[in-house]
This record gives C-alpha cells, sequence and structure tokens, in this order.
C-alpha cells in the first residue's frame, strides 16, 4: 500500500506540474515549484498517517475514482472536477506567462498559509471520519459523525478544498486562478447539495445531524 501511495502521489505531482509549467511556457517559475513541494509534502504526509491510524480509509481513498455503485451524477462530477482542476492550473500558468495579474507581495505568504489550512482540514476529518470516501456512497456499517469539525459543518473535507483553491491560488499570483478556484468551490458546493440527497436517504441519523448542524460549508451563511 505505500509503494502505492508514492506512485499515485507522484503521477498527481508529475500531471500538476506539466499543466503548470506548459502553460507557463518555463521552469523558471518559483511559485509554482514551492506550491508542489508543499502539495507533496502535506499530501503525503496524511498518507503516511493513514497508513498507520487507518489503512482501510487510506485504501478506500485510493481506489478508482469512478466505482460501480457510484451515483451517476457523482461519475459526472469527478470527471467535471479532474478537467476543471488541471484546467485551473494551466490558467495560472498562462496568467505567469502573459502577466495578466498584480498580486501584492504578500499574497503567496497568505496563500501558503491558506493551503496548509486546507490540508489540516483534511487530517482532522479523515481523523474523525473513517468513512470519508472520494466517492459519494454510503458504506456498510457507516455512521453518523458529528465530532471534530462536524461540530461546525457538515462538509469539512469540502471546505479544505476551498481553502486549497483559494490558496493556491494566491501563491501563485494569480486573480484569474483565483476566479476558477471560485467556480470549482461552486461545483464543489453542488456536491455537497447531491451528496446530502444521498446521506439523507440512505444514512440512518443525518436528518437529525442536519437539523443540529445547520451549516454545510460555510458557518453563518450556508
Amino acid at each position: 500500500m505505500t509503494a502505492k501511495l508514492f506512485l499515485q502521489e507522484t503521477v498527481l505531482l508529475v500531471l500538476m506540474a506539466v499543466a503548470l509549467f506548459a502553460s507557463a511556457g518555463t521552469l523558471d517559475w518559483l511559485a509554482a515549484w514551492v506550491l508542489l513541494a508543499e502539495f507533496g509534502v502535506l499530501s503525503l504526509a496524511i498518507g503516511l498517517w493513514l497508513r498507520v491510524h487507518d489503512p482501510a480509509l487510506l485504501a478506500e481513498r485510493m481506489s478508482r475514482p469512478v466505482q460501480e455503485n457510484q451515483q451517476p451524477w457523482d461519475r459526472l462530477f469527478v470527471a467535471c472536477l479532474a478537467l476543471g482542476f488541471f484546467g485551473w492550473l494551466a490558467l495560472a500558468g498562462l496568467d505567469w506567462r502573459f502577466e495578466w495579474s498584480d498580486v501584492p507581495d504578500g499574497a503567496r505568504a497568505v496563500g501558503a498559509a491558506a493551503v496548509a489550512g486546507a490540508f489540516v482540514m483534511a487530517w482532522l476529518t479523515f481523523r474523525e471520519n473513517s468513512y470519508a470516501a472520494a466517492v459519494v456512497k454510503v458504506q456498510e456499517g457507516q455512521t453518523v459523525v458529528d465530532t471534530g469539525p462536524y461540530r461546525l459543518v457538515r462538509h469539512p473535507l469540502y471546505v479544505g478544498a476551498m481553502l486549497f483553491f483559494a490558496g493556491a491560488s494566491l501563491m501563485l499570483e494569480s486573480w484569474w486562478a483565483l476566479a476558477g478556484g471560485m467556480l470549482l468551490t461552486l461545483l464543489v458546493a453542488v456536491r455537497a447539495v447531491g451528496e446530502e440527497h444521498v446521506l439523507r436517504r440512505e444514512l440512518p441519523g443525518y436528518e437529525e445531524y442536519a437539523a443540529r448542524v445547520r451549516y454545510r460549508l460555510v458557518p453563518g451563511v450556508w
């Protein structure tokens, strides 16, 4: 499993690097290298933590993104998110090449902190929820989780995704990428609504949990 983890992480980083540097037209882009390094180190750290503390969840997270028991609309979501993710990185690269954005100097530090926060949120989610699969489904033995970040919002892993899209865009100093990240966030929000329809229908106790924890992603807002 460890070898598979390293292989998947390497492949993902290579694909991200291709999207960034091919669109930028150069390898001389320090911010992109820093983002890839932070992403690689933190995602690998979480993977290794799961390898020790919750190998079943790690195996689930590393399984195929399209599965037999997956909702058809969720398969479409996975495809759209994958295309949107790499398109978003390419947009940041084009912004770097053509110098469309003028972002304050401190934006990269703020962005790096937000990216780190995204991975912390992912770790907190995985620590509390051993059923945090990458696809929308209710697993055998799954129960409602209302501890940790689930006390505040119903989809903390999606909150982490929002932080990552915003933080990475700032690290890459691209207002255009930030706008693209907002579109990806909207896509994730749509998935959250669809996922809740499944959970309300198939997971006992979720209806009561949703009544207690009112907000999906942003406390006090939605």
